[in-house]
């Protein structure tokens, strides 16, 4: 078993972010800074599929796993990006058991799944294939993304399907789908959370969750939350940079009027 995996099952504290830049130089600034994991975000970017491969090799120079949100349920795609050798797959909209099911089948190979095979870069483009085969269905992370009321509503049944190893939670995408966007339904939302929680610990999964600031991170660990995305490359770099010309500004003086 990977280490990656091994921590997101035995829930060690993981904190990530996602990858929305679309070039090698962005991933490796990032892995750079002691993230325990990156998260190449193919479903809300611009990344193209060709562009994949090129980020999870960036990633494997500084030895920090590189998982895809992929942007669908697709089997094709799941399948290519880890025959592009990353680490896991985070699939977003799993709203039933048996969604949860189809994408367990296509991330594992036969006996636990259907996944073929393909002489991809994880595979040493061939080379090694008997030895890939080996260990594949036990160092992939599979991340299956909560985040509608019927997943809210099934939540039990997802959890319990085999093949799973951690069910993360999409504030975003929940609290429009029950309704529980802003302030006021911040009480709401939060107790969806609590409840997708609950029942997938219960269930033995770990839990992951989207934040776009690391200030509630410790309330949410202590709820029993393992694995964090924090914003994303972007948002860390807008914002570092806003604060960066703010603080400048504000600490430029205009120069005093002297009279000749």
């Amino acid at each position: 078993m990977s280490d990656f995996r091994r921590s997101c099952i035995e829930q060690k504290l993981l904190v990530g972010t996602f990858a929305a830049i679309p070039h090698p130089v962005a991933i490796e600034v990032t892995a750079a800074t002691g993230v325990d994991f990156l998260c190449i975000d193919w479903e809300h970017s611009q990344i193209s599929r060709e562009r994949i491969e090129d980020l999870i090799r960036a990633a494997d120079i500084h030895r920090v796993p590189a998982m895809v949100r992929v942007p669908g349920h697709a089997a094709e795609d799941i399948a290519a990006v880890l025959d592009a050798g990353a680490a896991g797959v985070l699939v977003p909209r799993v709203s039933t058991a048996e969604q949860a099911r189809s994408v367990v089948k296509a991330t594992r190979y036969p006996p636990l799944g259907a996944r073929g095979v393909g002489p991809g870069r994880a595979a040493a483009y061939g080379y090694r294939i008997p030895d890939y085969l080996t260990k594949a269905n036990a160092e992939l992370v599979l991340a299956i993304q909560v985040e509608t009321a019927e997943g809210l509503a099934n939540i039990a049944e997802i959890a319990a399907v085999d093949g799973v190893d951690l069910i993360f939670i999409g504030p975003g995408d929940l609290s429009v789908s029950i309704d529980a966007m802003g302030p006021v339904g911040k009480d709401k939302l939060d107790a969806a959370i609590r409840t997708i929680t609950e029942t997938a610990l219960s269930a033995g999964r770990a839990v992951g969750i989207f934040r776009p600031w690391a200030d509630d991170v410790g309330a949410w660990s202590e709820a029993g939350i393992s694995f964090f995305i924090l914003a994303s490359d972007t948002m860390f770099l807008g914002a570092s940079l806003a604060a960066g010309v703010d603080a400048a500004k504000q600490g430029k003086h205009a120069p005093e009027n002297k009279e000749s």
